[in-house]
């Protein structure tokens, strides 16, 4: 019963091999010239400021869960747009309704100032409620 997994489980091996000897390849075959300008942290090419573990701010996190929501929103609308003429009613009054929640929860943040970039002008105290 096991032998139909036999062909992934050496699949599995020959990439792991082959990662290996490539990634040993390029550390045996390739120039290593280390120097401090080569292990310093890079930050878009600026200096970097601050230690590493600082906070980010929260307006971080509401922009990037902004995010995910209208990436599920594309990932829930192409499917259907393609099918659209195959379905009901029903599916068009469930759409409308998903995409009208969205647009209600855009108009939210929006009021909120969460994608407004200039930090000084978010209401930390409007999101804190």
């Amino acid at each position: 019963m096991l032998e139909q997994y036999y062909p992934i489980l050496v699949l599995i091996g020959v990439a792991f091999v082959l990662a290996l000897v490539l990634m040993s390849l390029s550390r045996i075959l390739g120039p290593y010239r280390p120097n401090t300008n080569k292990l310093s942290p890079y930050e878009s090419g600026m200096d970097p400021v601050g230690e590493a573990k600082e906070r980010y701010s929260i307006a971080f996190y509401l922009v990037a869960m902004e995010f995910i929501v209208f990436d599920l929103e594309v990932v829930f609308i192409y499917p259907w747009a393609v099918r659209f003429m195959e379905h009901g009613t029903g599916t068009f009054i469930a759409m409308t309704i998903f995409i009208v929640v969205l647009f209600i929860g855009l108009v939210y943040t929006l009021k909120k100032g969460t994608l407004d970039w200039d930090v000084k002008n978010i209401k930390y105290e409007a999101l804190s409620k």
